[in-house]
């Protein structure tokens, strides 16, 4: 097993040459006191709505007591999470990208994120392959979980989307015969 400093380096680099390589439309991490992270892997993180509500956004991994290595406020890393897979987590202005960093053809290819949303709100499927967080009363789009790509290390697109089962949003990730490392993202926005 690597060792976890070894681990969340590795993780940063991976990650941070994909986002290099897909440009400035990236969105930039930055601290933003509305979200709160859990300390464990299986705590997931609490994130703004655009009507002042929050969500709770779970990671449900292999090794959920994966404690994350704090390298900033806005950046977290856990190591481990999975056979071969690690995931960045990072804070935006506007929410948070859980950056998936799959290392080898033994990581799984599936990924889930249990939503717990507040009274009154849903998800609605966008065209787009990700979801819309709607306040049911009124109609109005307070959130969004952004269809998720995903590029391996030749900055080849690697086909990624999400599938809704009750409130548990799993990404897919075909990362077979891809060049490792793979990095996918899911990302939410207020």
């Amino acid at each position: 097993m690597r060792h976890a400093r070894d681990g969340a380096a590795a993780a940063m680099n991976a990650a941070s040459r994909v986002l290099v390589a897909r440009g400035r439309n990236e969105p930039q991490e930055l601290e933003n006191p509305d979200v709160a992270w859990g300390q464990r892997a299986r705590d997931g993180v609490w994130v703004p709505t655009k009507d002042g509500q929050r969500i709770h956004i779970g990671i449900d991994v292999t090794a959920a007591d994966t404690v994350a290595q704090v390298l900033r406020p806005s950046l977290r890393v856990f190591v481990g999470v999975d056979v071969d897979t690690d995931m960045v987590a990072q804070t935006t202005a506007s929410g948070v990208r859980l950056l998936t960093v799959i290392h080898g053809p033994d990581a799984p290819a599936e990924f889930r994120f249990p939503l717990s949303l507040a009274d009154g709100l849903t998800l609605e499927a966008m065209p787009s392959g990700g979801y819309d967080v709607v306040h049911q009363r009124y109609g109005a789009t307070v959130g969004r979980l952004y269809n998720p790509w995903a590029s391996d290390s030749m900055y080849r697109q690697v086909k990624a989307d999400y599938v809704l089962e009750g409130q548990v949003v799993t990404m897919r990730i075909q990362h077979t015969g891809a060049y490792y490392p793979v990095v996918a993202d899911p990302h939410y926005s207020r």
